[in-house]
């Protein structure tokens, strides 16, 4: 009912731009769907484990487990991308104009590479349309990069994004030397180091033998779960997004928490106020440099000194930039005692203002990047990071959710993509990357790899390239096994891989500006 009654409230024009950004996000679910099919089901084709049309039937389900089951770590991820401040700041047209460069430009990058059958990443698609944006937006909004983009996850996503295809290179080419020692005497053992047709030629039959066949199909299932696990929450982080930037009253925190629920936040609220309490000295530790200490000093006000009443405040000074706070000791009190009190004795949201919604997202997300930057202090015991990490859970609960309506149209827009139009980019990850057919043994190494990466990546929160990891799993897996490798493939893909982000920021960019004064 709130949603319907949020609609209701929409010009008729901005409801029409609102839901041809929602049809643009599950456009580019479908088309990452079947531009990432190829990943999933490659393996078990060329190793005729499954037919084709089962085997892309197959990974459509068990993607749609993967976004319905998947969590939402990686959909947040991409949310904070852009500060929230950035849409909020701007109108509901300017916000959705953001997020119609950013999927236009994804969209032309990911068909146009599927077209010329190029395995690129749709994470380095959508993260360089996002940077784009970010930047471009600046000649409008006269602020810097930092207040336009959340340069500390940028840093943590191209971490995982460039170290994922190494780890499932070197993971890949390992688990065939394993295979290589534990199956090598044996007649029966060495199947798993045949290809389709050398099976056929010795058996009369192509399939592979049933527990070689068994393994190939549940790692397929593993790599298509993983697939939109991660994927998956992509879209689900776009649509918050684009809620967010329309409807921030409705969006900025779950609506639909409980007495209870709020309750829960309020007392880990409360728990970790005492933690730091009794730990002073760890507040210090996260002091950085003196420039820190000079803000203190100083007394420097910044936004939250328009909606912290004086009471909190009076006797401490607040750093300039909210992003700083988290340095400054004395501040990190009265945030956390304010954010307390306005969670008390409420039994639901609406109990608040759209101010102080807007509000609670913003301290809930500061309190939570305190807790973060406490964890990966050295000094910190086990136990301490524990009780930290589940207050945490407890605490953003509030700001990180999804509504279940949206999870289920991305998990069908990206089930049905990946029925269709698999052969394209899977001709290229089967056929041109070695210059033989594959062994059971280096799909099972390459299908096991991706999986195994992909699902610590989405359990992790980070967005990685599922395309880059399998295409980087199947080269190692190749070399290692003294295959030959087609470098002409390679490197047209690593040209792609490496020119993904500048294009697409590039294009994200140029389409701002062009419809920003539309």
């Amino acid at each position: 009912m709130l949603y319907l009654n949020l609609f209701q409230e929409l010009g008729l024009y901005t409801a029409c731009m609102l839901c041809i950004a929602i049809l643009f996000v599950l456009l580019y679910e479908f088309i990452n769907g079947f531009h990432d099919t190829a990943n999933a089901v490659v393996t078990v084709i060329y190793t005729k484990a499954l037919p084709p049309n089962l085997a892309v039937i197959f990974s459509g389900f068990f993607n749609f487990l993967g976004v319905i089951l998947g969590g939402l770590s990686v959909a947040y991820t991409i949310v904070h991308l852009l500060p929230s401040s950035l849409l909020l700041n701007t109108s509901s047209i300017n916000g959705l104009k953001m997020m119609f460069s950013i999927l236009l430009a994804a969209i032309m990058w990911n068909f146009g590479t599927w077209y010329f059958r190029l395995p690129v990443s749709s994470s380095h698609t959508l993260i360089g349309a996002i940077i784009g944006v970010g930047l471009s937006s600046q000649i409008f909004t006269n602020t810097s990069i930092n207040q336009n983009l959340n340069i500390s996850k940028l840093y943590e996503v191209f971490f995982s994004l460039i170290i994922s295809p190494i780890i499932g290179f070197l993971i890949s080419g390992t688990f065939i030397i394993i295979l290589r020692k534990i199956w090598k005497d044996k007649k029966i053992n060495k199947k798993i180091h045949f290809t389709p047709s050398e099976t056929e030629k010795i058996y009369g039959n192509k399939k592979p033998p049933f527990w070689i066949r068994v393994s190939l199909i549940f790692s397929a299932a593993s790599i298509s779960f993983s697939h939109g696990a991660n994927d998956g929450q992509k879209g689900i982080g776009l649509i918050m997004l684009i809620l967010i930037g329309v409807f921030p009253a409705g969006f900025v925190i779950n609506m639909d928490t409980n007495s209870y629920n709020i309750n829960t936040s309020r007392n880990a609220i409360n728990n970790v106020y005492e933690y730091f309490s009794k730990n002073k000295n760890i507040l210090f530790n996260l002091i950085e440099n003196k420039e820190e200490k000079k803000f203190l000093k100083e007394k420097k006000i910044n936004d939250l000194n328009s909606f912290i009443p004086n009471k909190y405040k009076n006797k401490f000074c607040i750093s300039e930039n909210i992003e700083d706070t988290f340095c400054k000791s004395v501040n990190v009190f009265i945030i956390i005692k304010y954010t307390s009190d306005l969670l008390s004795e409420k039994d639901n949201f609406y109990q608040l203002s759209s101010d102080q919604r807007f509000y609670l997202r913003k301290l809930i997300l500061y309190i939570s990047d305190i807790i973060n930057e406490t964890i990966h202090l050295p000094n910190i015991s086990n136990e301490d990071k524990k009780f930290l990490k589940n207050l945490n859970k407890d605490i953003i609960y509030i700001v990180e959710y999804s509504p279940i309506w949206i999870t289920i149209i991305i998990a069908l827009s990206l089930a049905c993509g990946t029925i269709i139009s698999w052969k394209r980019v899977a001709q290229t990850i089967g056929e041109k990357i070695g210059k033989r057919e594959m062994t059971y043994a280096q799909s099972l190494s390459a299908q096991f790899t991706s999986a195994l990466s992909i699902g610590i990546a989405s359990y992790t929160g980070m967005p990685v390239s599922t395309t880059h990891v399998l295409s980087s799993a199947v080269a190692g897996a190749v070399l290692t096994d003294h295959g030959e490798i087609q470098w002409k493939t390679v490197k047209n893909i690593l040209m792609a891989w490496i020119l993904t982000l500048p294009i697409t920021m590039v294009l994200s960019g140029i389409l701002y500006i062009s419809i920003y004064k539309i």
